[in-house]
């Protein structure tokens, strides 16, 4: 079966600001994955909306859905272990199988963000050695986090110690106020961050 690459672009104020960084990854996917890329323009235009992007054997698709307006996110950690996700494809069945496990507990869909925490001064956010996906969102954090963001692996004993952010190319940044049903403090940066989200990477 082809690979079938995705992207999942937000146009806000008819620009497309993240562009660059979703091009970067597709390009990237696409050659290590064998999968051609045609020549594509960013969407512009139009109402706030978020675009997907499907790309199979050269072939774009796109389609447009509301956004979904999300202020804070509650969290569960899954049993599920993680197999890797390295690429965005639509082989995402395990992960929506984690996101069945999640949402039964109450807590929302969590597989399409990059989580982060505070740890003193610094923003962390897991290696991407384990084999989580290059996230667009992630991406656009760190060119706002002065220093940029470090690596590290957080054990399960030390979750309720830490104030954690998602990020999402789609819905920017948010905190997550619950965790495994137990509310945790929020960090002040984490809406500073959002707040200047989706200003122009380059302004």
């Amino acid at each position: 079966m082809a690979e079938v690459l995705i992207e999942t672009v937000r146009v806000i104020d008819g620009e497309t600001p993240l562009w660059p960084l979703h091009r970067w990854r597709l390009t990237n996917s696409a050659l290590m994955l064998a999968v051609p890329l045609p020549d594509l323009e960013p969407p512009s235009g139009g109402p706030d909306r978020v675009v997907r992007l499907e790309l199979v054997e050269g072939l774009a698709r796109w389609t447009e859905r509301d956004v979904d307006a999300l202020d804070e996110l509650s969290l569960w950690v899954s049993p599920a272990p993680h197999r890797g996700y390295p690429h965005k494809t639509a082989a995402r069945a395990w992960l929506e199988a984690a996101a069945t496990t999640g949402q039964a507990t109450g807590a929302d869909e969590a597989t399409r963000w990059a989580i982060g925490w505070w740890e003193g001064e610094a923003l962390h956010f897991p290696p991407y050695s384990l084999g989580g996906l290059r996230s667009v969102a992630r991406a656009r954090v760190t060119e706002m986090v002065r220093g940029g963001v470090r690596e590290s692996v957080l054990k399960r004993d030390d979750l309720a110690k830490r104030s954690f952010l998602a990020c999402n190319a789609a819905r920017g940044v948010v905190s997550v106020t619950v965790l495994n049903g137990t509310p945790i403090a929020s960090d002040p940066r984490t809406a500073a961050l959002a707040r200047r989200f989706w200003n122009r990477p380059d302004a």
